[in-house]
Parts: C-alpha cells; structure tokens; sequence
C-alpha cells in the first residue's frame, strides 16, 4: 500500500455468504441448552415453553430489523459502536464497549463449557460430567481455536464449511425423527401436547426470565452490523439475510423442540446435562457418541464464528451454572439493544435528512424497546437477583475508566505510544476516520471535506 492510502475491507460477502455465516453463528449452544432453561421457568409447561419459543422468534425478528438500520444508514465494520457515539454520545459509546469487554468473552464461556459437556457425556453415562475436566477441556478448545483463526481466513472457512454441513444433517436427524416417532408413538407421548397447558403458570418474571434463555439460542443476529463494512450492498442484503435466516432457525429450533418432547418428559430434560445425548440413548442408543461429535461440530461452527468476528477475544469467564450464566449474557445484550434503539429514535429526529437505504418501522424500534424495558425491569421488580446487582454495579464501574482516561484525557500521550507500539507489534493498521463515510442508497460514500478528516 502506497504512503497516504487510507485502509479498507473489501466487500466481498453477498446474500447466500451473508445468509449461511447469521444462519451459523445463531445456531449453536443456544438450542441445546436453553431448553432446559425455557422448561424451568415456564414451570415445566409444555404449552408456555413451546409459545415461549415461537415469540423469541418474532421479538427476534423484530429487533433484527430495527437493528438493520444501524449497518445501513452507516455500513462500516463495527457500526453499532459509531451509531453510539454519533447518536447519544461518546459516554454510551464507551459503555457499550465496557459491557462488550466481558459480555462477550462470557457468551463464549458459555458455548464453550457446553462443547466440552457434550464432547465428555459419553464418557459418564447416566450421571453429571464434573465440572474440573469439562473445565479444562473448555479452555483447550478455546486455544485449538484461537491457533485455528491465526493460521489465515482461508482454513477458518474450509473449517466452518465441515462444522455446518455436520450441524445441519445433526438438527435435520432430530427434527425428522421427533416428529416421526410422535406421529406413530404412544399415547403418553401424545398427551403431553394434548394437555400442553395443564401445568402451572409461570408469572411475570419467570416468564421474563424464560424469554430471557430462550433469546440466547437466537442471539447472534446482530453480526452483520459488525461486519457491514465487507458486505455487498449492505441495506439490501442485511435485511434480507435476516429474514431468510431468522425464519429458518425458528422453524428448526420449534421442530428440534417438539422432538425433544416427543421423547422425553419435562422432568426428564431437566434432569438431563445433555439434552441431545439423553434424547438419543433413547431413541438410538448405539449411535449416542455420533450425536455428540454432530452436537460438538453444531456448537464449535458457532463458537468459531464468535472468535472470528470479535477478533480472537478469550475468557474462560464463569464458574457459575450455566442457566445463571445465559441470564447474564441476556441481561446486558438487552440493556444495549434498548440504548441502541433509543439512539435510533434520537438520531431520526436529530438528523432527519441522513441517508437511510433502509429505514425500520417505528412499531418495530417501539416494539424491541418494550420488550427490553420488560426483560430488564420485571425480574428486578419482581424477583430481584444479587446478579442483578452485580451487573449493574459492573457497568457503573465503567466511570472509573471513563472519566479520568476518556473525558479528562489524562495520560493520552502514553497510551497513544503503547497503542501505536501494539499497532506495529500485532500489525494493527489503523482504520480511517469513521466520520468520513455515510451510506448513500446503500453505498459507502465520503463526507465533503468540511466534515471530515483526510489522512495524509
């Protein structure tokens, strides 16, 4: 590159790459493990957990769309990040990126602690796998990982490509098979779904909180805002990637659902440290070990697709149950996603005349706002945690940060020389000034030269 080039990524990610890469990194984890969670707080019932699942679909599917004007209107890698700071200023920018410094490596804690459960299941069969060896399994997938990302984007692709294929034909078994044996099962089987909703109720914040594990198995969605700044077209392909992609994982995710139910009761899937593997010891108990190899690809594709995209970020952050866990994950994600709209609303009114290709409908932005206001507050109200607390007091600790380095500038000139040091040891290039480009129908386009800051 020549002296006083600026740097940037190619757009090289159309419709189908876009689709397959949200559609890989949404399932993972999320469908093996958050049906325990769902049943547990949906007080074992089968009717609530199954509507549970379909409206995390379409709350889902709503946020993705309001989300998609953000990657739009500024189709630029990291996007959200900008959009904060553009909208509500540098103080929630900084925020969201305090929160994304642990909740992020916590999400991969999760995916990775539920790879090594099911890698170890078969090892102890019919009883819990310790946490000592799981533990450390999880860590020594995270380092085969993150050698695997350093090699190159070539071997990380050909990798992802096996991964899905395996998680595909996996989900594909379990589904078709489920509903097979539910069509010619046993009358017990059938009576679970002929009285769905005989159980107890849940009230509001068990309900919040089953929504709140539910979501995880579709989170994810937002990744095509992060990576706007490689993808062709981005307000044409982003919303259409999310729909194609959302809709598909719904209607998997309520079929591997159904077919869990169609075998084993309530109780026994919460029992269960593995759903999958307990499934199949019943169904078809030789072939248990080829669920957990196809289990471990599903949950590894989207673990991989985590580690690429959030640049080689890792934690093993928890020794808490995994339930507790997701509920951390889910609490913050919703926080941000409430702010984030909020910044959509005021930059609408703010900047009406800014370019937006595409523009979210306002029930849809009011809509995801709601539901972030109940999934925050009616647990706190209701049933307050000392999570709860935790959480909240980890994101006020962000000030003690923010305001000595960032609104004081206090040591700016030492920490621009250990960041231009870890540029050049890591080979960082630095990105150009994000004030420069704006999205003209779905186009990146420069700023003139009176609002923007050319490098020389």
């Amino acid at each position: 590159m020549k002296v006083g080039e600026s740097t940037q990524l190619r757009r090289v990610i159309g419709y189908f790459h876009g689709t397959i890469f949200l559609f890989s990194i949404i399932i993972g984890a999320g469908i093996f493990i958050t049906p325990k969670g769902v049943l547990k707080y949906s007080s074992l019932n089968v009717g609530v957990s199954l509507s549970i699942w379909a409206a995390c679909a379409v709350v889902s599917m709503l946020a993705a769309l309001s989300h998609a004007e953000l990657g739009t209107t500024f189709p630029r890698s990291g996007a959200q990040y900008y959009f904060l700071k553009r909208s509500l200023g540098p103080f929630v920018a900084f925020f969201y990126l305090w929160i994304n410094l642990f909740s992020t490596p916590a999400g991969i804690a999760a995916r990775s602690l539920m790879l090594a459960g099911y890698i170890t299941q078969p090892f102890y069969p019919g009883c819990f796998v310790p946490e000592m060896p799981k533990k450390c399994l999880a860590l020594a997938i995270l380092w085969c990982l993150g050698i695997l990302n350093a090699r190159g984007v070539k071997e990380v692709t050909w990798f992802q490509t096996v991964s899905t294929a395996v998680k595909m034909t996996v989900l594909g078994f379990v589904s078709v098979t489920g509903i097979v044996l539910l069509v010619r099962g046993r009358r017990e089987n059938l009576a679970r779904f002929e009285k769905a909703f005989d159980a107890d109720v849940p009230d509001a914040s068990q309900i919040a909180e089953a929504f709140l594990q539910g979501l995880f198995a579709y989170s994810g969605w937002g990744v095509l805002v992060r990576i706007a700044g490689e993808l062709k077209s981005p307000s044409e392909n982003i919303p259409k990637c999310v729909v194609t992609a959302l809709t598909l994982v719904a209607l998997i995710y309520l079929l591997v659902n159904v077919s869990y139910l169609a075998v084993l009761t309530p109780k026994e899937i919460m029992s269960s440290d593995a759903v999958a593997v307990t499934w199949m010891d019943r169904v078809i108990p030789s072939l248990q070990w080829a669920i957990s190899l196809g289990v471990s690809s599903a949950i590894v594709s989207s673990l991989n697709c985590t580690v690429f995209s959030t640049s080689r970020l890792w934690c093993m952050a928890s020794q808490e149950d995994l339930i507790l866990l997701i509920n951390y994950v889910g609490f913050t994600d919703w926080i941000q996603l409430g702010l984030m709209m909020m910044g959509l609303l005021k930059l609408r009114f703010q900047e009406p005349n800014l370019s937006r290709p595409y523009k979210a409908r306002l029930p849809f932005v009011f809509g995801t706002m709601a539901m972030s206001l109940f999934l925050v507050l009616t647990p706190i109200i209701k049933a307050p945690q000392m999570y709860h607390i935790y959480v909240i007091l980890f994101i006020l600790s962000g000030l003690l940060f923010y305001l000595p380095f960032v609104h004081f500038n206090l040591g700016s000139t030492y920490f621009n020389k250990i960041t231009c040091f870890l540029q050049l040891l890591l080979n960082v290039s630095p990105t150009d000034d994000t004030d420069e480009y704006i999205s003209t129908g779905g186009n990146v386009q420069k700023n003139p030269p009176a609002t923007a800051t050319k490098k020389e």
